[in-house]
């Protein structure tokens, strides 16, 4: 366990989830559920790539397992990518 590793924090890059979602109503429904949770300021969704993307900004730490029960909750996935590229 790690700060950077189970939680999304302050800063200029966010964090970017992948999602198994695919309509734009969809994705829509996951951006508004997401700005709903404290301390999430921005979702930005990346829809021009297979499998979809969001990239989440936060003023405060947020745990990205408080996330995924958010997007999980509407009957999708949101899986966390690597901090960096190997």
């Amino acid at each position: 366990m790690s700060l950077m590793k189970d939680n999304v924090i302050p800063g200029n890059y966010g964090k970017v989830f992948g999602t198994n979602a695919n309509e734009a109503g969809d994705l829509q429904a996951i951006r508004e559920a997401l700005l709903k949770l404290d301390g999430i300021t921005y979702v930005a969704i990346d829809d021009n790539i297979f499998p979809k993307e969001f990239n989440i900004h936060t003023d405060k730490i947020v745990k990205i397992e408080a996330i995924e029960d958010v997007v999980k909750s509407l009957g999708f996935h949101a899986v966390p990518k690597s901090l960096f590229e190997l």
